[in-house]
Parts: C-alpha cells; structure tokens; sequence
C-alpha cells in the first residue's frame, strides 16, 4: 500500500499546532511565573495559542502575572506566530547552510501566498532580514520614552512592543489589562506603532514589490495595489468616523486625530489600544467588529479574511451590478476560482463569528453582543476585549482557541489539510437555471 504524503497545508497546521504545544509546557514551569509557581495548563495553552496566533487575548495580565523568562517565551512565540513558523523553520535551515529541497520551497509558497516557487528562498532572506531590521528600528523610535519613564527596563518594553506591534499581537506589558492608553498623547508612541501595525500588515509579497519597483507603482502586482490603495480607504474611512462621532469628549485636537486614527488601525488584528473600547457607542463597536473580520493583508503578520476577500467581493457586487461578465481590477482580469475561494472565506468567517459568540453566550451567560466582539477578536487574531476574557469558563475558552487558531492558520489551509483533494473529471454535468436573490 502506498504510503500517504503528508501535503503542504498539514505541515503548516501541524507547525503551528506544534509550536503552540511547546509554548504552553514552557510557559506551565514554575520560572516562568512571577510567583514562581506552577501555571495552569488552560492558562498556559491559552496565552501560548493566544501568543502565536498573534491575537493578544490574555487570561493573565502579561506584565504581572509573567517572569521576565515567561515574557520572553511569550515574545518568541509573537515572533515565530507572525512571521510564520514555515517561515522560521525555512530561515533556521539558510542558516545552517543546509540546501532547501522542492517541497520545502514549495511549503513556504503556500506559507506566504506567494504564486510561485522561484525566488522563494531569495524572498525568505528578505522577509528575515526586514523584520528584524524594522523591530529593531521601532524599539530604537520607542526607546527613549519608555527608557524616560521606566528607565533601563524600558529598553526591554520597547523591544517587546515594536515585536508585538509589527507582528500584530496586541500583547503590552503595561500592567492592569491598560494596553497603551496612558500614551494617548504621544505622538511618537502612537506614530511609531501605528506605522509597525500598518507594515506588518500588508504583506510579504507587497514588501516585495516596493523594494523591487519603488516609486514605480505601475509596475506591482494587481494583489500589492489592491491591498495599498484598499488599506488607505479603510484607514482614512472609519478615523473620520471615530474622530466626528467618538471622541467628542475629548478636547485636544491632536489626541482626538491620534486616537481617531490608532482605533482604524489597531482592528487590523493588532490589538492595542488608547482609548477605553468599552466606552465607544453601539455603531463604533460594529464598526470595529467589521474591521476585525476584514484583517489585513495575505502572507502578513494579520489575520482576518483579508482585505483582498473583502475588496474582491465588493469589486464581484459592482460587476453584478453593471451586468458585467468579468471581475476588473487596475486593468486585469480576477478568475472565477479566486472569487469562488473569496465567497467560500467569508461564509466560513460569519458562520464561525456568529457560532463562535453565540456559543460564549449560552456557556457564561453573557450579553450576545460582547459574546460576538470577543469572538470577533479571536477569529481575526486581533485580541480586543470588552473585558470578559478573564472571566470566561473554560468552555468559552476553548472555542476562543478554536477560532484563533482558524483565524491565524487560514480556513483554506484547515480545509486543504483535512480533506484531499478530489479527482477532477474533464466531463461535467448538465446544467440548470437557478433564481438567487
């Protein structure tokens, strides 16, 4: 009998499964607790699922509850999380100087999003080396006024934090569950992990483009200028939002435009906040809970369906529409398969989103609308809370897991991974009419 190949999809699920696996034993030993005690394995697995599903949620306060040796291990499995653990395991064999076979270079393709297989190694180098020159530019930028208020320890929270932001974690070692609120006003703290959050969240692919072609956006892929021209509107979108009907109650102007902007950004899966989220009205929660199902980019640090489903679907409507056969953008053609995959990610998406929160209702007896912002949270890696995450039962938690773990592996990686592929026939069956709408 012939003995089944483990495909592409399973490595990358078994990866991350692993991984998360090895983060929680590490984080269950006495070390790594401040108190120096055992940690409870629904805690451990949690921050560690939570860790490198780049999410942020926590049962435990990170900044307290965690030794510096726990810290650590949390920040290195933000760090292999966000670049992908394929990624990691890819750059560690370069290094070696051992030789990258085809399957190798074939499961970084997939890791990545990227469409084909040549120059995946070269690409590899190039992901390692500006990520680690960009976290460390960011801790340079954050140092000087975290070092000011906390002294040397703030060389290590502006490590932690340029990590945590690029990746798109969310986690923050502040203390008290406060994120970055007490930085509201800061134009360089605001400023620098905004731009991290942004850049971590368009993608490899689109890096790329811009270190190839600069300035000459002519010349990027449709995928690049898709993610570039669509993160801007849905950036510049809701920030007029929260700044006209949000943040009437704060008077400063320049904190008033930095939070207006920090909350557009931070639901692209990052996860930090400088205002208290729990005071934001009914239709800015929907708001956020619509750009944390959105995400950012694919083959990035975010998770979420992705902008380019959600661009995708919305250029599909338009085409519908105006009675269009074909689905335009920037001058090119999008295949039925790519639309096919689109819709199959969102169904996936609300069906979780909504299971997800109805199922955290029914087990903790919470109000179905903060049962679906943390379920909003988890599925799009973002790690938002309106505060109940501390208090949920272990059942609730359990499905938290669940749908970051969906939320940062892909649903189309899960569902390649399970299923094989099925023998495709040149024959095809009769077709016949059918009324939708």
């Amino acid at each position: 009998m012939r003995k089944k190949r483990v495909t592409s999809f399973q490595l990358i699920s078994i990866g991350f499964l692993s991984v998360i696996l090895l983060g929680s034993i590490l984080l269950m030993l006495p070390f790594s607790s401040e108190s120096g005690k055992f940690t409870s394995f629904s805690d451990a697995i949690f921050t560690s699922t939570s860790a490198v599903c780049v999410t942020g949620l926590a049962v435990q306060d990170t900044a307290t509850y965690w030794s510096y040796f726990g810290q650590c291990v949390i920040l290195i499995l933000i760090q292999v999380g966000g670049m992908g653990v394929i990624t990691v395991a890819l750059a560690l064999s370069l290094f070696s100087g051992k030789k990258i076979s085809l399957r190798e270079r074939t499961t970084m393709q997939e890791a990545i999003g990227s469409h084909k297989v040549g120059g995946i190694v070269k690409l590899t180098g190039f992901i390692i080396k500006m990520t680690v020159l960009i976290e460390l530019l960011g801790a340079i930028l954050l140092s000087p006024v975290f070092i000011k208020d906390y002294g040397i320890k703030g060389i290590w929270m502006s490590l932690f934090h340029s990590i945590s932001a690029f990746c798109n974690a969310g986690f923050d070692i502040m203390g008290n569950f406060s994120s970055l609120m007490k930085y509201s006003s800061s134009i360089v703290i605001n400023v620098v992990i905004m731009a991290l959050i942004v850049i971590g969240g368009i993608g490899f692919l689109t890096w790329d483009d811009i270190r190839r072609y600069r300035t000459k956006i002519r010349r990027y892929s449709m995928q690049s200028k898709i993610i570039l021209t669509s993160s801007l509107v849905i950036i510049c979108i809701p920030a007029l939002y929260f700044f006209f009907f949000e943040f009437n109650s704060i008077s400063s102007f320049k904190e008033r435009l930095l939070n207006s902007l920090f909350m557009s950004i931070t639901p692209r899966t990052a996860g930090f906040n400088t205002y208290d989220i729990s005071q934001l009205s009914g239709v800015g929660i929907a708001i956020t809970i619509v750009l944390m199902l959105i995400g950012g980019a694919p083959g990035s640090c975010a998770g979420g369906m992705k902008i380019t489903t959600f661009v995708l679907l919305i250029a599909n409507s338009i085409a519908t529409f105006k009675r269009e056969r074909d689905i335009n953008l920037f001058g090119r053609r999008v295949g039925e398969d790519v639309l096919r995959n689109a819709a199959t990610i969102l169904l996936m998406y609300i069906i979780l989103f909504f299971l997800g929160g109805a199922l955290i209702s029914l087990f903790d007896g919470i109000k179905i609308n903060l049962a679906l912002f943390e379920a909003a949270s988890a599925i799009g890696t973002v790690g938002l809370s309106l505060g109940i995450t501390t208090t949920l039962s272990l059942a609730s938690r359990i499905v938290l897991m669940v749908l970051m773990f969906f939320g940062r592996v892909g649903g189309l990686t899960l569902i390649y991974a399970t299923f094989s592929p099925s023998q495709s026939f040149h024959s095809r069956l009769p077709e016949e009419k059918l009324t939708v709408g």
